[in-house]
């Protein structure tokens, strides 16, 4: 039984980047653990990401702004803050900070 390459979520973050990175950690049917690394970045004006599967996000490290299409107002996300996303809960990221890397943790699932 081979035994897997340690990692470490914080290892490999680009001192600057122009488009935000994506990197799977982990991957099984319908599951996928992904690590987004984000700096100043935002969804396209007018963008709504609506997905077909369950999304649960959490911030490591930075801070994000995370709006709902239905919602006046986005949710501010610091580091340990989480959000369950639903299947087509239309929603995008108004902000992220500009002068950290923001660095998120989304399981995908369903």
């Amino acid at each position: 039984m081979s035994h897997s390459k340690r990692q470490n979520l914080f290892d490999s973050i680009p001192a600057e980047q122009q488009n935000e990175l994506f990197t799977i950690l982990a991957e099984s049917g319908n599951t996928k653990i992904e690590r987004i690394v984000s700096q100043g970045h935002a969804s396209p004006e007018g963008f709504w990401y609506d997905q077909e599967q369950s999304e649960w996000v959490c911030v490591l490290s930075g801070e994000a702004l995370l709006r709902f299409e239905n919602e006046a107002h986005a949710i501010h996300l610091k580091p340990g803050d989480s959000v369950l996303i639903p299947p087509h809960a239309k929603h995008r990221v108004d902000w992220t900070s500009p002068n950290e890397p923001t660095i998120w943790l989304a399981v995908f699932y369903g």
